[in-house]
Protein backbone atom coordinates (compact mmCIF):
# COMPACT_ATOMS: atom_id res chain seq x y z
CA UNK A 1 0.00 0.00 0.00
CA UNK A 2 2.86 2.37 0.80
CA UNK A 3 4.39 1.79 -2.62
CA UNK A 4 1.06 2.60 -4.27
CA UNK A 5 0.85 5.86 -2.33
CA UNK A 6 4.37 6.91 -3.27
CA UNK A 7 3.78 6.08 -6.92
CA UNK A 8 0.53 8.02 -6.91
CA UNK A 9 2.25 11.10 -5.48
CA UNK A 10 5.03 11.13 -8.07
CA UNK A 11 2.82 10.23 -11.02
CA UNK A 12 1.79 13.83 -11.86
CA UNK A 13 5.47 14.78 -12.03
CA UNK A 14 6.26 11.85 -14.31
CA UNK A 15 3.30 12.64 -16.53
CA UNK A 16 4.33 16.29 -16.80
CA UNK A 17 7.87 15.34 -17.73
CA UNK A 18 6.70 12.92 -20.40
CA UNK A 19 4.39 15.46 -22.02
CA UNK A 20 7.19 18.05 -22.13
CA UNK A 21 9.64 15.55 -23.59
CA UNK A 22 7.09 14.60 -26.24
CA UNK A 23 6.62 18.26 -27.18
CA UNK A 24 10.30 18.95 -27.76
CA UNK A 25 10.90 15.65 -29.53
CA UNK A 26 8.75 16.75 -32.48
CA UNK A 27 11.25 17.93 -35.09
CA UNK A 28 9.08 18.91 -38.02
CA UNK A 29 7.24 22.23 -38.39
CA UNK A 30 4.86 21.55 -41.26
CA UNK A 31 1.16 21.23 -41.74
CA UNK A 32 0.36 18.32 -43.95
CA UNK A 33 -2.20 15.81 -44.99
CA UNK A 34 -0.24 12.86 -46.10
CA UNK A 35 -0.94 9.88 -48.16
CA UNK A 36 1.72 11.05 -50.55
CA UNK A 37 2.85 14.18 -48.62
CA UNK A 38 0.22 16.56 -49.95
CA UNK A 39 0.72 20.08 -48.64
CA UNK A 40 -2.33 22.31 -48.53
CA UNK A 41 -3.31 25.80 -47.43
CA UNK A 42 -4.64 26.39 -43.92
CA UNK A 43 -6.96 29.23 -42.95
CA UNK A 44 -7.96 30.01 -39.37
CA UNK A 45 -11.47 31.39 -38.94
CA UNK A 46 -11.64 33.25 -35.58
CA UNK A 47 -14.79 33.08 -33.51
CA UNK A 48 -16.57 36.22 -32.33
CA UNK A 49 -15.76 37.65 -28.90
CA UNK A 50 -14.41 35.34 -26.22
CA UNK A 51 -16.12 32.17 -27.43
CA UNK A 52 -14.01 29.02 -27.65
CA UNK A 53 -14.17 25.45 -28.77
CA UNK A 54 -15.89 24.79 -32.10
CA UNK A 55 -16.41 21.10 -31.33
CA UNK A 56 -18.35 19.87 -34.35
CA UNK A 57 -19.76 21.07 -37.68
CA UNK A 58 -22.90 20.71 -39.76
CA UNK A 59 -24.09 22.08 -43.11
CA UNK A 60 -27.77 22.76 -43.74
CA UNK A 61 -29.74 21.05 -46.55
CA UNK A 62 -28.95 23.96 -48.89
CA UNK A 63 -25.21 23.71 -48.24
CA UNK A 64 -25.06 26.74 -45.96
CA UNK A 65 -22.60 26.91 -43.12
CA UNK A 66 -20.83 25.37 -41.46
CA UNK A 67 -22.70 25.67 -38.18
CA UNK A 68 -20.86 24.98 -34.94
CA UNK A 69 -21.48 25.07 -31.20
CA UNK A 70 -19.27 27.24 -28.97
CA UNK A 71 -18.39 27.58 -25.30
CA UNK A 72 -20.95 30.24 -24.35
CA UNK A 73 -23.92 28.08 -25.35
CA UNK A 74 -24.54 29.42 -28.86
CA UNK A 75 -24.72 27.69 -32.21
CA UNK A 76 -23.22 30.00 -34.82
CA UNK A 77 -23.30 29.92 -38.63
CA UNK A 78 -20.49 30.84 -41.00
CA UNK A 79 -21.57 33.23 -43.77
CA UNK A 80 -19.07 32.55 -46.51
CA UNK A 81 -19.84 35.56 -48.73
CA UNK A 82 -19.70 37.95 -45.77
CA UNK A 83 -16.73 36.23 -44.14
CA UNK A 84 -18.23 36.28 -40.67
CA UNK A 85 -20.09 34.22 -38.08
CA UNK A 86 -23.68 35.00 -37.13
CA UNK A 87 -25.78 33.75 -34.21
CA UNK A 88 -28.19 30.96 -35.15
CA UNK A 89 -29.43 29.20 -32.00
CA UNK A 90 -29.04 28.79 -28.27
CA UNK A 91 -29.59 25.69 -26.15
CA UNK A 92 -30.50 27.35 -22.85
CA UNK A 93 -33.12 30.05 -22.16
CA UNK A 94 -30.83 31.54 -19.52
CA UNK A 95 -28.37 33.90 -21.22
CA UNK A 96 -27.54 36.10 -18.22
CA UNK A 97 -23.79 36.24 -17.83
CA UNK A 98 -23.14 33.88 -20.74
CA UNK A 99 -21.62 36.42 -23.14
CA UNK A 100 -18.37 38.26 -22.69
CA UNK A 101 -14.99 37.26 -21.22
CA UNK A 102 -16.32 34.91 -18.57
CA UNK A 103 -15.19 31.51 -17.37
CA UNK A 104 -17.55 29.70 -19.72
CA UNK A 105 -16.68 26.25 -18.38
CA UNK A 106 -17.95 27.12 -14.90
CA UNK A 107 -21.29 28.24 -16.42
CA UNK A 108 -21.81 25.45 -18.95
CA UNK A 109 -24.61 23.91 -16.90
CA UNK A 110 -26.44 27.26 -17.02
CA UNK A 111 -25.64 28.56 -20.51
CA UNK A 112 -25.44 25.16 -22.21
CA UNK A 113 -22.61 23.58 -24.18
CA UNK A 114 -23.71 22.45 -27.67
CA UNK A 115 -21.47 19.68 -29.02
CA UNK A 116 -22.89 17.44 -31.77
CA UNK A 117 -24.90 18.92 -34.66
CA UNK A 118 -26.81 17.34 -37.53
CA UNK A 119 -29.55 18.55 -39.88
CA UNK A 120 -32.53 16.44 -40.87
CA UNK A 121 -32.46 17.06 -44.62
CA UNK A 122 -36.17 16.33 -45.08
CA UNK A 123 -37.44 19.22 -42.94
CA UNK A 124 -34.41 21.40 -42.17
CA UNK A 125 -34.51 20.81 -38.40
CA UNK A 126 -31.14 20.99 -36.67
CA UNK A 127 -30.63 18.37 -33.96
CA UNK A 128 -28.19 19.27 -31.20
CA UNK A 129 -26.57 17.24 -28.45
CA UNK A 130 -25.83 19.62 -25.58
CA UNK A 131 -23.59 18.28 -22.83
CA UNK A 132 -26.03 19.50 -20.14
CA UNK A 133 -29.37 20.08 -21.84
CA UNK A 134 -29.67 16.68 -23.54
CA UNK A 135 -30.96 16.14 -27.07
CA UNK A 136 -32.58 19.23 -28.65
CA UNK A 137 -33.80 20.46 -32.00
CA UNK A 138 -34.40 23.84 -33.60
CA UNK A 139 -36.11 24.79 -36.86
CA UNK A 140 -34.42 26.14 -39.95
CA UNK A 141 -34.88 29.73 -38.72
CA UNK A 142 -32.93 29.10 -35.54
CA UNK A 143 -33.68 30.59 -32.12
CA UNK A 144 -34.05 28.78 -28.80
CA UNK A 145 -33.76 25.03 -29.27
CA UNK A 146 -36.39 22.71 -27.80
CA UNK A 147 -35.33 19.92 -25.45
CA UNK A 148 -36.73 16.63 -26.73
CA UNK A 149 -34.84 14.04 -24.63
CA UNK A 150 -33.27 14.43 -21.20
CA UNK A 151 -33.55 10.86 -19.84
CA UNK A 152 -33.30 7.23 -20.90
CA UNK A 153 -35.49 4.85 -18.87
CA UNK A 154 -35.51 7.38 -16.01
CA UNK A 155 -31.72 7.84 -16.00
CA UNK A 156 -30.73 11.48 -16.72
CA UNK A 157 -28.45 12.33 -19.61
CA UNK A 158 -25.40 13.70 -17.78
CA UNK A 159 -22.93 14.22 -20.64
CA UNK A 160 -24.76 14.20 -23.99
CA UNK A 161 -22.09 14.32 -26.64
CA UNK A 162 -22.51 13.41 -30.32
CA UNK A 163 -25.17 12.33 -32.81
CA UNK A 164 -25.97 11.21 -36.32
CA UNK A 165 -29.31 10.89 -38.14
CA UNK A 166 -30.71 8.12 -40.30
CA UNK A 167 -32.00 10.38 -43.08
CA UNK A 168 -34.23 7.64 -44.49
CA UNK A 169 -36.36 7.37 -41.37
CA UNK A 170 -35.37 10.22 -39.09
CA UNK A 171 -34.01 8.15 -36.17
CA UNK A 172 -31.36 9.98 -34.15
CA UNK A 173 -28.41 8.03 -32.75
CA UNK A 174 -26.54 9.76 -29.94
CA UNK A 175 -24.15 9.20 -27.04
CA UNK A 176 -24.12 10.01 -23.35
CA UNK A 177 -20.43 9.87 -22.42
CA UNK A 178 -20.98 9.24 -18.70
CA UNK A 179 -23.77 8.91 -16.18
CA UNK A 180 -21.40 9.92 -13.35
CA UNK A 181 -19.44 12.89 -14.64
CA UNK A 182 -20.31 16.08 -16.52
CA UNK A 183 -18.39 17.53 -19.47
CA UNK A 184 -16.54 20.04 -17.31
CA UNK A 185 -14.93 17.02 -15.57
CA UNK A 186 -14.25 14.93 -18.66
CA UNK A 187 -10.69 14.04 -17.57
CA UNK A 188 -12.23 12.27 -14.57
CA UNK A 189 -14.19 10.04 -16.96
CA UNK A 190 -10.88 8.76 -18.35
CA UNK A 191 -8.84 8.59 -15.13
CA UNK A 192 -11.55 6.80 -13.16
CA UNK A 193 -12.08 4.12 -15.79
CA UNK A 194 -15.76 5.06 -15.84
CA UNK A 195 -17.93 2.67 -17.88
CA UNK A 196 -21.33 4.27 -17.50
CA UNK A 197 -21.54 5.64 -21.05
CA UNK A 198 -24.39 4.79 -23.44
CA UNK A 199 -25.33 4.69 -27.11
CA UNK A 200 -29.02 5.45 -27.69
CA UNK A 201 -31.59 5.94 -30.41
CA UNK A 202 -34.35 8.56 -30.42
CA UNK A 203 -37.48 7.83 -32.47
CA UNK A 204 -39.09 11.15 -33.53
CA UNK A 205 -42.45 9.47 -34.16
CA UNK A 206 -42.85 7.77 -30.77
CA UNK A 207 -40.58 10.35 -29.05
CA UNK A 208 -38.98 7.46 -27.18
CA UNK A 209 -35.31 6.95 -26.32
CA UNK A 210 -34.04 3.36 -26.46
CA UNK A 211 -30.74 2.07 -25.13
CA UNK A 212 -28.64 0.24 -27.72
CA UNK A 213 -25.35 -0.28 -25.86
CA UNK A 214 -24.41 0.43 -22.24
CA UNK A 215 -21.29 0.03 -20.08
CA UNK A 216 -19.17 2.02 -22.53
CA UNK A 217 -15.89 3.81 -21.71
CA UNK A 218 -16.40 7.45 -22.74
CA UNK A 219 -18.54 6.93 -25.87
CA UNK A 220 -18.08 9.97 -28.04
CA UNK A 221 -18.53 10.53 -31.78
CA UNK A 222 -20.97 8.47 -33.88
CA UNK A 223 -21.33 8.01 -37.65
CA UNK A 224 -23.80 5.90 -39.59
CA UNK A 225 -22.52 3.88 -42.52
CA UNK A 226 -23.61 5.05 -45.96
CA UNK A 227 -26.25 2.32 -46.30
CA UNK A 228 -27.27 2.36 -42.62
CA UNK A 229 -26.16 -1.20 -41.93
CA UNK A 230 -24.11 -0.18 -38.90
CA UNK A 231 -23.08 2.75 -36.80
CA UNK A 232 -19.49 3.55 -35.82
CA UNK A 233 -18.95 4.61 -32.23
CA UNK A 234 -15.83 6.25 -30.81
CA UNK A 235 -14.79 4.94 -27.39
CA UNK A 236 -12.36 7.62 -26.23
CA UNK A 237 -10.85 6.00 -23.13
CA UNK A 238 -10.00 2.81 -25.01
CA UNK A 239 -8.59 4.71 -28.04
CA UNK A 240 -10.74 2.82 -30.51
CA UNK A 241 -13.68 2.92 -32.86
CA UNK A 242 -16.39 0.31 -32.37
CA UNK A 243 -18.91 -0.94 -34.93
CA UNK A 244 -22.47 -1.65 -33.83
CA UNK A 245 -24.53 -3.54 -36.40
CA UNK A 246 -28.08 -2.30 -36.93
CA UNK A 247 -29.24 -4.75 -39.59
CA UNK A 248 -29.29 -8.51 -39.93
CA UNK A 249 -27.56 -10.89 -39.93
CA UNK A 250 -25.33 -9.15 -37.32
CA UNK A 251 -27.91 -6.84 -35.75
CA UNK A 252 -27.03 -6.04 -32.12
CA UNK A 253 -23.40 -7.13 -32.48
CA UNK A 254 -20.64 -4.84 -31.18
CA UNK A 255 -17.09 -5.27 -32.48
CA UNK A 256 -13.80 -3.38 -32.74
CA UNK A 257 -13.54 -1.46 -36.03
CA UNK A 258 -10.19 0.32 -35.54
CA UNK A 259 -7.58 0.76 -32.80
CA UNK A 260 -5.98 4.22 -32.83
CA UNK A 261 -2.75 5.82 -31.58
CA UNK A 262 -4.48 8.43 -29.49
CA UNK A 263 -7.70 9.50 -27.80
CA UNK A 264 -10.34 9.92 -30.55
CA UNK A 265 -13.16 12.43 -30.37
CA UNK A 266 -15.64 12.80 -33.26
CA UNK A 267 -16.05 10.75 -36.41
CA UNK A 268 -17.53 11.90 -39.75
CA UNK A 269 -18.07 10.23 -43.10
CA UNK A 270 -15.84 11.47 -45.89
CA UNK A 271 -17.35 12.16 -49.34
CA UNK A 272 -14.29 10.40 -50.78
CA UNK A 273 -15.12 7.27 -48.80
CA UNK A 274 -14.27 6.16 -45.29
CA UNK A 275 -14.37 8.23 -42.11
CA UNK A 276 -12.44 11.12 -40.62
CA UNK A 277 -11.58 10.75 -36.91
CA UNK A 278 -10.34 13.72 -34.88
CA UNK A 279 -7.80 12.76 -32.21
CA UNK A 280 -7.62 14.87 -29.06
CA UNK A 281 -4.09 13.78 -28.13
CA UNK A 282 -1.72 10.87 -28.48
CA UNK A 283 -1.71 8.09 -25.91
CA UNK A 284 1.56 8.34 -23.98
CA UNK A 285 3.20 5.46 -22.10
CA UNK A 286 2.62 6.87 -18.62
CA UNK A 287 -1.07 7.48 -19.30
CA UNK A 288 -1.31 3.98 -20.74
CA UNK A 289 0.00 2.71 -17.41
CA UNK A 290 -2.61 4.75 -15.53
CA UNK A 291 -5.44 3.37 -17.65
CA UNK A 292 -4.17 -0.18 -17.19
CA UNK A 293 -4.41 0.19 -13.41
CA UNK A 294 -7.66 1.99 -12.49
CA UNK A 295 -6.60 2.38 -8.86
CA UNK A 296 -3.93 4.88 -9.98
CA UNK A 297 -6.43 7.13 -11.75
CA UNK A 298 -8.88 6.96 -8.86
CA UNK A 299 -6.07 7.80 -6.41
CA UNK A 300 -5.15 10.83 -8.54
CA UNK A 301 -8.74 12.03 -8.40
CA UNK A 302 -8.57 11.96 -4.58
CA UNK A 303 -5.49 14.18 -4.42
CA UNK A 304 -6.00 17.86 -3.45
CA UNK A 305 -5.51 19.05 -7.03
CA UNK A 306 -7.90 20.17 -9.74
CA UNK A 307 -7.24 17.63 -12.49
CA UNK A 308 -8.97 19.78 -15.11
CA UNK A 309 -6.73 22.76 -14.34
CA UNK A 310 -3.66 20.52 -14.28
CA UNK A 311 -4.64 19.09 -17.64
CA UNK A 312 -5.16 22.57 -19.08
CA UNK A 313 -1.74 23.69 -17.81
CA UNK A 314 -0.03 20.71 -19.44
CA UNK A 315 -1.93 21.13 -22.70
CA UNK A 316 0.44 23.85 -23.91
CA UNK A 317 3.22 21.26 -23.98
CA UNK A 318 1.18 18.78 -25.98
CA UNK A 319 2.34 17.76 -29.43
CA UNK A 320 0.66 18.28 -32.75
CA UNK A 321 -2.98 18.07 -33.74
CA UNK A 322 -3.84 14.78 -35.38
CA UNK A 323 -6.64 13.22 -37.41
CA UNK A 324 -6.92 10.11 -39.56
CA UNK A 325 -9.16 9.01 -42.40
CA UNK A 326 -10.18 5.38 -42.04
CA UNK A 327 -11.28 3.08 -44.84
CA UNK A 328 -14.58 1.19 -44.85
CA UNK A 329 -12.62 -1.67 -43.25
CA UNK A 330 -11.02 0.46 -40.52
CA UNK A 331 -7.57 0.85 -42.09
CA UNK A 332 -5.75 4.21 -42.04
CA UNK A 333 -5.93 5.80 -45.50
CA UNK A 334 -4.70 9.28 -44.70
CA UNK A 335 -3.21 11.15 -41.76
CA UNK A 336 -3.60 14.87 -41.14
CA UNK A 337 -1.12 16.40 -38.73
CA UNK A 338 -0.08 19.87 -37.65
CA UNK A 339 3.37 19.21 -36.28
CA UNK A 340 3.04 22.12 -33.81
CA UNK A 341 3.62 24.66 -36.54
CA UNK A 342 0.17 26.26 -36.92
CA UNK A 343 -1.42 26.00 -33.49
CA UNK A 344 -3.82 23.15 -34.27
CA UNK A 345 -4.02 21.06 -31.11
CA UNK A 346 -6.62 18.80 -29.53
CA UNK A 347 -8.48 18.20 -32.79
CA UNK A 348 -12.08 17.28 -32.02
CA UNK A 349 -13.38 16.83 -35.55
CA UNK A 350 -12.52 16.92 -39.22
CA UNK A 351 -15.44 17.41 -41.60
CA UNK A 352 -14.80 17.24 -45.33
CA UNK A 353 -16.97 19.40 -47.58
CA UNK A 354 -16.44 20.65 -51.14
CA UNK A 355 -12.70 20.00 -51.12
CA UNK A 356 -12.17 21.59 -47.69
CA UNK A 357 -11.44 20.08 -44.31
CA UNK A 358 -13.19 21.98 -41.53
CA UNK A 359 -11.25 21.33 -38.33
CA UNK A 360 -12.66 21.78 -34.84
CA UNK A 361 -11.00 21.90 -31.43
CA UNK A 362 -12.49 22.33 -27.97
CA UNK A 363 -9.43 24.36 -26.90
CA UNK A 364 -9.20 26.87 -29.78
CA UNK A 365 -10.77 30.32 -30.28
CA UNK A 366 -11.11 29.58 -33.99
CA UNK A 367 -12.24 27.01 -36.50
CA UNK A 368 -9.74 26.01 -39.16
CA UNK A 369 -10.21 25.31 -42.84
CA UNK A 370 -7.70 23.28 -44.79
CA UNK A 371 -7.86 23.45 -48.58
CA UNK A 372 -7.05 20.01 -49.93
Amino acid sequence: MASKLIFTLILPVLLSALVIVNFFSQASHVLESYSGNKIGLLETVPLVGSAMGPESFAFDPLGGGPYTGVSDGRVVKWLEHERRWTDFATTSPNRDGCAGPNDHQSREHICGRPLGLKFNVSNGDLYITDAYMGLLKVGSQGGLATRIATHEQGLPLAFTNSLDIDQSGGAVYFTDSSSRYHRRNYISVILSGDKSGRLMRYDPESQEVNLLVGNLSFPNGVALSKDGDFILLVETTNCRVMRYWLKEPKAGTLEVFAQLQGFPDNIKRSPRGGYWVGIHSRKEKVLDLVLSHPWIGNALLKLPIDVMKAHAALAKFRGSGLAVRLSEEGEVLETFEDRHGKGLMSISEVMEKDGNLWIGSVTSPFAARYYI
